[in-house]
């Protein structure tokens, strides 16, 4: 009897068994940029607002896992921001839903949520098991007037508009919609602890997938995340790109805060991060006035580096692509280009190097990229030009 009585004693006072904590990383991303006013006589251009309207987006994942979640943000919003539901589904290689995949999005338990004015808020874990490189599609109901748009203007996807709440049979993405991503800037997966290399890939509209075509993950971070996936190791890579961005300056608030100030936001708070890549400069050289000093882009680039080895990133350096013949081209920018190279490539104080450059330019005309690899403005790669970049990088740098 005492030693049933000592041995019950003890099993009360045994800690109970906790159950291990959910291990999040980033797998896809949207970073948002600071909402641009319409111009009077230019309505157009302004940010989107909606009211009483239900928003779909189609992302593609880079890493797959048995839970998601997803983070909306508000975070340049001018009033609260009222969701009014939430549902995702995954969509299959023939754009339709794939059966049995369609999910009610919860927030702390609610179907609803309201976001504070200048905060971004994360989803309850939502059980929907995910491959590598899956397709997800994300419907928001917009119930009350969101005055704007915490918005990513270079989304490269086609979004669907349509009255009401329609979260449970949304239409299917349209032409003159729109290609920007609207409030929605992260999907996480859950993972076993520790996981691969999670890789933000830092920069401007170049990163961004800018003249890309449409619907069709042909970013050079796209290409990337293919050929990880084809080593059938874990892996994420998350897309923290602004178009228009630069490093130093801000131009049109729909850039973005320049690279120095938003780069714990978007880098440093990414789940899981371990891998930076930097490819941004050409906007400073090309819209900055007087041309910036390459000594100057070097010391952001510095400091990018000492945050990021602070928080125990690697960060990778990527050349400056050539920009001849692009309408901001100056002989001072090219000049200044090429000191900024010259030192990524043999500074060494960068963890590793993509030499972008070297992968893409013209041989006979090094200031320019190869015709067939350029979009038509001589800033942008096309599609091949984007797969180039993507088979350029060394996926060593990322073990």
């Amino acid at each position: 009897m005492r030693l049933a009585i000592l041995a019950c004693a003890f099993a009360l006072a045994a800690p109970a068994v906790q159950a291990a904590p959910a291990h999040w990383i980033g797998s896809w991303g949207a970073s948002p940029a600071l909402p641009m006013a319409a111009p009077p006589n230019n309505p157009a251009r302004g940010t989107p607002t909606f009211s009483n309207q239900t928003i779909t987006q189609v992302v593609r994942l880079s890493a797959g896992g048995p839970k998601l979640r997803i983070r909306l943000s508000n975070e340049y919003g001018a009033k609260p921001l009222q969701i009014g539901a939430a549902r995702v589904a995954l969509v299959g290689a023939d754009g339709a839903v794939v059966a049995g995949s369609e999910r009610t999005v919860t927030f702390s338990g609610a179907a609803a949520a309201l976001i504070p004015q200048g905060a971004p808020m994360l989803s309850d874990a939502v059980a929907l098991p995910t491959k590598p490189l899956a397709r997800l599609r994300v419907s928001l109901f917009l119930p009350a007037d969101t005055n704007g748009c915490t918005c990513h203007m270079t989304g490269m996807d086609l979004i669907s508009i349509a009255p009401g709440d329609a979260t449970k049979a949304p239409p299917a993405p349209a032409k003159g919609a729109g290609d920007y991503r609207a409030f929605l800037t992260e999907v996480d997966v859950e993972t076993a602890a520790p996981s691969g290399p999670v890789i933000a890939t830092f920069g401007d509209s170049i990163t961004d997938g800018y003249r890309s075509t449409d619907d069709t993950n042909h970013r050079w971070p796209d290409r990337l995340a293919e050929r990880l996936a084809a080593g059938k190791q874990p892996f994420a890579v998350v897309n923290t790109a602004i178009s228009g961005n630069r490093v130093l300056a801000e131009a049109l608030p729909i850039f973005g805060q320049n690279a120095l100030s938003r780069f714990d936001r978007d880098v440093l708070s990414a789940p899981g991060v371990t891998h930076v890549t930097v490819l941004e400069g050409v906007n400073d050289l090309g819209m900055t006035k007087p041309t910036p000093a390459a000594a100057d882009i070097i010391a952001g680039y510095r400091q990018l580096i000492a945050r990021a080895h602070e928080h125990g990133l690697k960060i990778i350096g990527g050349t400056i692509l050539p920009y001849g013949g692009a309408a901001y081209f100056s002989a001072a920018g090219e000049a200044e280009r090429q000191k900024i190279n010259a030192w990524i490539r043999t500074g060494h104080e960068f963890d590793g190097v993509i030499d972008f450059d070297a992968a893409i330019r013209d041989p006979v005309k090094p200031e320019r990229m190869r015709a067939e690899l350029q979009s038509g403005d001589w800033l942008h790669p096309n599609d091949a030009g984007y797969r180039v970049m993507g088979d350029a990088v060394d996926l060593k740098l990322f073990r």
